[in-house]
């Protein structure tokens, strides 16, 4: 019944006989159970009715969504600064980010440089997201999962004029090894060096 009355157990023919004289309708709750179990009442508003909570558990229900960040051991600045970017606008959404940072062939010998750059990472994306844990390995890569700051303690979502244009070197690698590639304007030099200027007359 709708009012939470327990009738007892009734055979089909008797239930709906029931259900029948009080002008309502015979619904199968729990078909699964021994014996199933069946309420006596208006199926419409019982349809309306759970339709309507499914609603209510649907917006109480949080969808946290993954975004997925991939940095090199010796990624560019340039490069370093627009995922960085990328990052903290997932972060203002409300998004996790997983930043795998992945080794290839000799990079595996100088891995401090790679740990040192995803923590170079976490730490320029502090206003914005913090981690549980520590970077772990798993097998050529250096994986950690960073949190969305709390909404009253997020920085502010930076707007196009206010975003990092570059990370400096130093910034992201400072450790011995770090063989990432400066600007070089040596190149240029030796050129104007081996250039030989006519001899005045």
């Amino acid at each position: 019944m709708d009012d939470g009355q327990q009738l007892g157990v009734f055979s089909l023919q008797d239930a709906m006989r029931k259900a029948k004289e009080m002008r309502l309708d015979l619904v199968e709750i729990s078909p699964n159970a021994s014996p199933p179990v069946c309420r006596i009442t208006d199926y419409g508003k019982y349809s309306y009715e759970q339709k309507k909570l499914r609603k209510e558990q649907k917006k109480a229900t949080v969808t946290v969504k993954i975004k997925e960040i991939q940095l090199r051991p010796n990624i560019d600045p340039h490069d370093f600064t627009f995922k960085l970017n990328h990052a903290i606008d997932f972060l203002c959404e409300g998004m996790k980010v997983k930043v795998i940072l992945r080794f290839r062939g000799k990079e595996l010998r100088t891995k401090h440089i790679g740990v040192q750059t995803i923590e170079a990472f976490i730490e320029k994306i502090k206003p914005w997201g913090s981690c549980d844990t520590k970077p772990r390995e798993a097998g050529r890569s250096v994986i950690v999962l960073i949190n969305p700051q709390p909404k009253d303690q997020r920085a502010p979502h930076p707007n196009p004029d206010e975003r990092a244009v570059e990370v400096a070197y130093e910034e992201i690698r400072h450790v011995e090894g770090a063989d990432i590639k400066k600007p070089n304007n040596s190149f240029r030099k030796q050129a104007l060096d081996s250039t030989k200027l006519p001899a005045k007359t």
